[in-house]
């Protein structure tokens, strides 16, 4: 049992919740104005790891062709065999299951909202097959993560609520298009799309750093529109200092610190900004 858990682990890439979870928070701390309580907050995080779960899941059930022929995702469970389809899909299935489970103890209206994420997740990994949009429509599924915090609370959708999103929707969209530069020639080959293909690594760094700017251009937007206080405002400082540093760390020329710029940096964007945010709120 331990190591199938940790192969399911490895399935979703558990590490990787510090991408939208922390979002997930601030758009509570905010709806809130303050803590919320205890059980809202258990069922939100329920709510998260079942939905991104789910995702994740799904993703790697459609993708597994793909990534057997991939040198760098040849050895993720399903390519390897670690893990059988059926499995993943019991999974997916127990997943949807929680999700579902932790909306039905939130506000009321969210219980109509759900199939909205859950079509976002599926239809996302045919979308490579499509477009080179598909990173906005990633940005977008993750986005919903404050937005889906603050309904749940409230069971309201600001215009704040949607700037949060679309911060976050921004955000993620820009760093996955420099994930897009890992395997860059293996899209080519294998006939899927992404920005990278489409407008190659210069126009990919153009296009991170006009979404990352409107990132912090669409925090500051809805820190107008919300009671903030000076650690809010900071912590959108810090947000655009560190992606000015991830930016910074990698040249269409010099992918070396490729790692760093992808997974370190941006892990700690989210959690530094939740801190201010907790710190503003309290």
């Amino acid at each position: 049992m331990t190591a199938y858990a940790a192969h399911f682990a490895r399935l979703v890439k558990i590490e990787h919740t510090v991408f939208a979870l922390p979002f997930a928070y601030v758009g509570a701390l905010l709806a809130a104005g303050g803590l919320p309580g205890w059980a809202e907050l258990g069922w939100i995080t329920l709510a998260m790891v079942g939905a991104r779960s789910l995702a994740m899941g799904v993703n790697r059930l459609v993708d597994a062709g793909v990534d057997a022929r991939n040198p760098r995702t040849a050895t993720r469970e399903l390519p390897a065999g670690r893990l059988r389809p059926w499995q993943v899909l019991v999974f997916c299935a127990a997943m949807l299951a929680l999700f579902l489970v932790a909306v039905w103890q939130l506000d009321p209206l969210v219980r109509w909202l759900w199939p909205i994420p859950v079509a976002l997740f599926v239809l996302y990994p045919y979308l490579k097959r499509v477009t080179w949009l598909c990173h906005l429509w990633l940005g977008a599924s993750l986005g919903l993560a404050p937005v889906g915090a603050w309904v749940a609370l409230t069971g309201e959708l600001p215009w704040q609520a949607w700037a949060l999103g679309g911060a976050v929707l921004l955000w993620v969209a820009g760093f996955d298009l420099f994930y897009s530069l890992f395997d860059e020639e293996v899209d080519r080959r294998e006939g899927l799309h992404s920005w990278t293909t489409r407008w190659g690594r210069r126009g990919t760094f153009a296009g991170a750093r006009a979404l990352h700017v409107g990132t912090v251009a669409l925090l500051a937007v809805a820190g107008l529109g919300l009671e903030v206080g000076l650690s809010y405002w900071l912590g959108v400082l810090a947000v655009g200092a560190l992606l000015l540093y991830e930016h910074l760390l990698i040249r269409p020329d010099d992918l070396r610190r490729l790692d760093a710029a992808f997974f370190t940096v941006n892990g700690v964007i989210s959690l530094v900004f939740l801190g201010f945010v907790l710190v503003d709120v309290l």
